[in-house]
Order: C-alpha cells, then structure tokens, then sequence
C-alpha cells in the first residue's frame, strides 16, 4: 500500500515531531505542520485552533453511496509530549530540554497522517472522515477542550476511533477489550492541621506528620476492606509533604495522593470513604483535616459492537493472528474517554514490540523501552501497519451503507 519512498517521507516527519516536541497546549508548531499538510493534500476542510491547538481535517470519499444518508468516521491522534528530560542520543532526539515524545504521540500523528495522505489520493470511499489531531492529552484534558469547543456540533461523527502503541505487545499486534480497557485518574489532597512546636517537647504539640501516618494506613483499608474484591481499584498516597526542620514539629502535613477505578460508581464510593476518614480520625489526635477530590478522567470504555468491528479489520487485512482479545487493561488513564461518552467507538493497542526496544536506533539510553521513560522511542515499522489499518477501516467501513 506505501511505498519505501512514502514510509521514508513519513518517518522522516515522526523523527521531525520527536526531535521537536511540545507540551500540552503549546502544540503550536506540531498543530501547524499538521495543517499545512492536510491543506496541501487537498481536505475538504481544515479547522484550527479548537480546544486552543486541536486541529481537525475533514475528508469526503468521491464514492457514491447506496443510501443518501452521509456517514461519517473520526479517528484521532494526540499530539503533546511530556515534560521530561530525554537520555537518548540518536540523532531525532528531543531538542528542547526537558520535553520528550515518551509515549509516542509523534508516531501516533505520523500514522494518522500516512492514512490521509493516502485516502486524499484515492477518496475510494462514501461518506466522510473527520482526522482529529488532539492536544493536552497529557493531563491537560485535551480531548473534553475540543468537545466543550463544539468538536462534535462542528464535526459530527457516527463512530469514533483511536490507537496506542504499546511497548511489551509483540510488534506490530492489535489489542482489543470490548469493555473497559483504561482506567479513570482521579486526584486527592488532605491537608492535616495540628499544632506546632519544638521537637523535644511532642507533649505540648498535635503532631501533623503522626496522624497522617494513621490516616495513611486507614486509606489503605478502602480498597482492601470497602471495595469489592472483584471492583479493580487502587488508591495510593504518592506524596507526604511536612517540616521544615528536624527539630520542629510543623503545623500541617499535606497528603496527595491518586485514586484509578474502572468504574464511576466505585469512584464515588471511595471518594465518601475518603470524605468520612479525614472528618473522623484526625479529631481523635485534637487534629482537623481538609480534603480535595479532582475528577481527571473517566475510564475509557469501549462500545462492544464497534470493537469488533475494528478486530475485523485486522483480521481482513492482517489475518487473525494479529489479534490479541481481551487484552489486559491498564489503570493508567486516557482523555479519549470523554470522545467514548460522547461518540460510540473503540481504543485500542498496536503493538510497538519488546521492553528492550530492539527498534531503537544506535545511541538510545540503557533504560528500557516503556512508555514514559526517558529512554523511550516509538517503533518506526508501525507507521506503514498502523496507516494501512486506518486506511482499510476507512473503506471498509465507508465503502456503502
């Protein structure tokens, strides 16, 4: 389907993106060459700027449908990096301190974009497609900036799609889960207050830092002694901040931690859990607590019907071996969730091969090839399996109905 030229030109531009990267909302020149792209190829539109950087391309098959009704597909890609500092040295390495495409965002558009490239070339298909280049998935929720921008109203999609590579999945496998496949993030902070003093006198103080230790371990029993054992959950306290001497007993201590769940409901019962440790247990040392809940993301629940639709599509055109059911899902969040709320449709792994990361090019770092990691890259191979997935999706999905 591409050619060696075409899949040169396109890891060209990943390594362009790699070596370029930009943070959540700061995609600006990642956004730009987007467009410039997609204009240059003839969409039938390209909008910027829609949830402050996202870009959205809008593509008309020249087939001719059975029935007059016009149905449309979206497929994103996101397009932010991390703020992390890369220990690689390759050539296409981060250019910016302390900025790395470690999850492989800069793969994720060079697919999507390898895809419209090609389908600007044949439009054999009916309907429409709607490329979606996101921005700020990295915690900045991206993806609820473009909704509440009018993403949808704008640009209305039937089904929706997305993919991630996946170091540790063999290279070039798809992973599929019908259900629920990332999980929700959610963030607390407890801040105890107490009564200050000197270090040698405890007696005359309300130590913060000994009531946090036994609130600490009570958060511990919420999902071990309040959750069902079958309700995946964790909940970890991840930072402890107090003191500032080792001879003063502080005033306060600030506990922050995360909590992940697959499931809303359970959400909320550990948040009330939470709520009721922080108002009762402190009291007992003559200490207060004051506790915050943030709702990040929602856990990314698939559509059963369209995702085994998109698993035909790797059996069609990469057989069924490819396949990879009921893949573990993971407790790491993803802002797609928010599109799945909205829009019935599916998110999925690719493949990006073994944790030691045998793909990289010389001068790669000593650490593994994981997601996150100061010494990740993306596996250029999946550019031409990703894109030709997209593109048979596209028409086989568009082809008439």
């Amino acid at each position: 389907m591409f050619t060696k030229q075409e899949l040169d030109q396109f890891q060209m531009l990943r390594r362009d993106f790699h070596a370029y990267p930009e943070l959540k909302y700061e995609e600006f020149r990642t956004s730009g060459k987007i467009s410039a792209l997609l204009k240059r190829w003839n969409f039938n539109g390209v909008y910027e700027g829609i949830g402050q950087t996202g870009v959205v391309g809008v593509l008309k098959g020249g087939g001719t449908a059975v029935s007059t009704e016009t149905k449309t597909i979206g497929i994103r890609a996101d397009m932010d990096a991390l703020p992390l500092n890369e220990e690689n040295t390759f050539s296409h390495a981060s250019q910016y301190f302390g900025k790395m495409h470690a999850c492989g965002h800069d793969g994720h558009m060079a697919i999507l974009l390898a895809a419209a490239k090609k389908l600007a070339e044949s439009r054999n298909f009916c309907g429409h497609v709607n490329f979606i280049f996101q921005p700020a998935e990295e915690g900045g929720s991206g993806a609820k900036a473009m909704i509440d921008d009018g993403l949808f109203d704008r640009f209305p999609c039937d089904e929706i799609y997305a993919l991630h590579n996946w170091p540790g999945l063999p290279e070039g496998y798809f992973g599929f889960n019908c259900g629920a496949i990332m999980g929700s993030s959610n963030q607390f902070e407890i801040v105890i207050e107490g009564k200050g003093g000197h270090a040698a006198m405890p007696h005359m103080c309300v130590d913060p830092v000994v009531v946090a230790s036994h609130v600490i371990q009570a958060l511990q029993t919420v999902v071990s002694r309040v959750i069902k054992p079958i309700d995946p959950a964790v909940l970890s306290v991840s930072q402890v901040l107090a003191g500032d001497s080792p001879n003063i007993i502080g005033r306060s201590c600030k506990l922050l931690g995360t909590v992940r769940t697959f499931n809303m409901k359970t959400v909320d019962t550990i948040e009330k859990k939470i709520d009721l440790i922080c108002e009762n247990l402190p009291l007992a040392f003559g200490a207060t607590a004051k506790f915050k809940f943030t709702r990040q993301y929602p856990p990314t629940v698939n559509s059963e019907k369209i995702t085994k639709i998109a698993m035909d599509v790797v059996k069609d055109r990469f057989g069924e071996t490819r396949i990879v059911r009921d893949v573990e899902p993971t407790m790491g969040a993803e802002d797609f969730a928010f599109m799945l709320e909205k829009v019935p449709g599916t998110y999925f792994f690719l493949g990006n091969g073994d944790i030691a990361g045998h793909h990289r090019d010389e001068g790669h770092g000593g650490g593994p090839c994981t997601l996150h990691n100061s010494n990740y890259d993306f596996n250029d191979k999946l550019i031409s399996i990703g894109a030709e997935y997209w593109v048979t999706l596209v028409e086989n999905r568009l082809s008439k109905f």
